[in-house]
């Protein structure tokens, strides 16, 4: 489990509650039965487990286009039962026919014979009389042979049917063999990875890594946009390698209960990428390597669609490295920074929030005529006059306090939907802490 994916919780948690996330701790300080210790398997056997896997999928997947063609084949005219089945329907159809013209000869020499005058000679009615026996053998003999085609054409059809319908059945099992293996072969990979994460990979620690906002304003206006800063500062001895930091905005109307994240846009721009690019989908803002003790800027620009409705926001951010050499870590807390979201038409902010820091981050800048309140080891800010910005000074030197802070936001409390993210965030980075300890006690 990397220190990314505190953000990711947190979000989740926001939407929901805050406990949800909370609750689920006290399950990782239980210790393991030994039962369940001495029956988990190791590393090899899962291998071995995740190879016949893949070779009973490999077979599987196999056999199914093996499956395929015969289906394919037994669908097409050209399938020798379907063949067969056409020819006999064609006899039918002849045997019919001929039938048909049988029956007419009886019924034309029936005529005939009728039609005779008074005057016609003994020769001319025998003739005609043999006439008429003669069409009605002949039509018993069509009959016969009509009733033999088509019970031949009937057989015929029937098999070249059954047998499409066994191939479609067939090719169903495969299906779902396929299926059925792909399933145990997911599993399998699964435990692999989670047994050689357990056992063989490193453990992403908390570090002295830090991203805090400054410049947001205290108040943002439906169809506008404004732009503040994201500082991620490296507070290790060491060069991280590759560092990632997170920006997520979280956002209700004014009842705390509808979330509102939707109308909100977050973009972002670096010195090495100056244009404008979208936030991921998963927060995350490659930052690159980080030298011990240096830090970088990040821009952000936030943007509420014109239809936003009126209420309340906050900006989370953390951050997380992870090294060549495969150890990791980051901000086990998340800095949190609340603003109002005011309807379209309603003027501009007039000031900067204060930023909460959930694992020791520090506040930033008070807003108009209130009091800046840092994070949990920060300065608190200077209490500002009526018209003037106060100014709140942040600390350079970030401790790794677990405290949750007070807000920075003015005017007044962050309701409680809002502050849940911070709550949550905190909850994410104890499961992490725990779950960590866990997996260093079990080794």
């Amino acid at each position: 489990m990397k220190i990314r994916r505190i953000l990711a919780t947190a979000v989740a948690v926001t939407v929901t509650t805050p406990a949800a996330l909370l609750s689920v701790t006290p399950a990782f300080a239980d210790s393991k039965p030994a039962a369940e210790a001495k029956a988990k398997p190791t590393i090899e056997e899962l291998e071995k487990a995740a190879a016949e896997a893949q070779k009973a999928y490999d077979e599987a997947v196999a056999a199914q286009k093996a499956g395929y063609e015969v289906l394919k084949a037994a669908l097409s005219d050209e399938a020798p039962l379907a063949v067969a089945a056409k020819a006999a329907r064609k006899k039918a159809d002849d045997a019919a026919a001929a039938k048909t013209a049988a029956d007419q000869a009886v019924t034309d020499a029936k005529a005939a014979l009728a039609a005779l005058p008074d005057t016609a000679t003994d020769a001319e009615r025998t003739e005609a009389e043999k006439a008429v026996t003669d069409a009605e053998t002949a039509a018993a003999t069509a009959a016969t042979a009509k009733a033999d085609a088509e019970t031949k054409a009937t057989e015929a059809t029937t098999a070249s049917d059954d047998a499409r319908v066994a191939a479609a059945r067939a090719y169903s099992v495969l299906q779902k063999a396929v299926a059925d293996a792909l399933a145990v072969k997911t599993a399998a990979d699964e435990a692999l990875a989670k047994a050689r994460e357990e056992e063989g990979g490193p453990d992403c620690v908390p570090a002295n890594l830090r991203a805090t906002v400054s410049g947001l304003p205290s108040s943002v206006v439906a169809g506008t946009s404004t732009t503040f800063s994201l500082r991620v500062k490296n507070g290790t001895a060491q060069t991280l390698d590759a560092v990632t930091t997170y920006a997520y905005v979280h956002t209700t109307d004014t009842t705390g209960l509808k979330t509102t994240d939707g109308y909100m846009h977050l973009q972002w721009s670096t010195a090495a990428s100056p244009k404008w690019h979208a936030v991921a989908k998963d927060h995350s803002i490659g930052i690159g390597a980080l030298k011990a003790g240096a830090q970088t800027d990040v821009k952000l620009r936030l943007t509420a669609d014109a239809k936003a409705p009126a209420g309340n926001g906050v900006v989370l951010t953390t951050v997380d490295y992870v090294n060549e050499d495969g150890s990791c870590g980051g901000d086990p807390g998340m800095d949190a920074s609340a603003f109002k979201v005011k309807a379209a038409g309603s003027g501009t902010g007039t000031g900067t929030t204060g930023s909460t820091g959930t694992g020791g981050t520090t506040g930033s800048t008070g807003d108009t005529g209130s009091t800046g309140t840092s994070g949990t080891t920060g300065s608190t800010g200077s209490t500002g006059t009526s018209g003037q910005q106060a100014q709140g000074s942040a600390s350079d030197e970030a401790s790794t306090g677990g405290g949750l802070a007070s807000t920075g936001a003015s005017d007044a409390t962050v309701p409680l939907g809002i502050a849940g993210a911070a709550a949550a965030a905190l909850g994410g980075a104890a499961v992490l802490v725990v779950r960590r300890r866990r997996a260093g006690a079990d080794a």
